[in-house]
């Protein structure tokens, strides 16, 4: 009980720090296999969102998202968690799975979004509506909502696409993106092929 409790202090503590916390993400990965790139939040939850996992850098998760990464045996003779889970005095073990769920960066999933056993993966800058319930994989740059989750339409042309990815801003810091923010915010706020073509040009200073 008290192990229980100082390790939820200890996460509390660094979850103050969660977009940069190396320890943090070291524990999530070590205990609970979840491997949570620099400057994502919302995913260090074992119950809401449990491992196998791999999320990308800069991803906004809101924390009422919900991963459910198996069903309940239908054609069980029940569907009650007793016939996978050892804690109800049932069966020997958990059940165990390795096919991650992978988010990759830049991902925004709104409020109250559930991923269920389709979908294993979420392509970088795709952008996951609040409420929706994805039932398969999300393309990058592509906007999702509904349920099912569909698709609303794509976040960029694919020449936009090709210059966000040619330029691998995630890879930066964020006190990179402050100083190109300082120099040329509207580059950020308002990127267009020719901007980043000319960034990637300078080398992305």
């Amino acid at each position: 009980m008290l192990a229980s409790l100082i390790e939820k202090l200890r996460i509390k503590w660094w979850s103050r720090t969660q977009y940069r916390n190396d320890r943090l993400r070291a524990y999530f990965r070590d205990h609970f296999r979840i491997d949570v790139g620099y400057y994502s939040y919302g995913c260090f939850d074992q119950w809401r969102m449990p491992g196998p996992l791999r999320v990308g850098r800069y991803c906004s998760i809101a924390n009422t998202v919900r991963s459910a990464p198996i069903n309940h045996p239908m054609d069980a003779l029940t569907t009650h968690p007793a016939l996978y889970e050892r804690a109800f005095g049932v069966v020997d073990q958990d059940i165990h799975w390795d096919t991650p769920l992978v988010i990759e960066d830049d991902v925004w999933i709104g409020s109250y979004a559930v991923l269920l056993p389709g979908c294993k993966a979420i392509g970088r800058g795709a952008v996951v509506g609040a409420g929706a319930i994805v039932t398969h994989d999300v393309a990058p740059y592509t906007i999702v909502a509904g349920n099912p989750a569909r698709k609303i339409r794509d976040r960029f042309d694919p020449a936009m696409i090709h210059a966000i990815e040619a330029s691998r801003w995630w890879e930066r810091d964020a006190a990179d993106l402050r100083a190109l923010w300082l120099r040329n915010p509207d580059l950020l706020l308002h990127p267009t092929v020719a901007a980043l073509e000319i960034w990637a040009r300078e080398g992305g200073k």
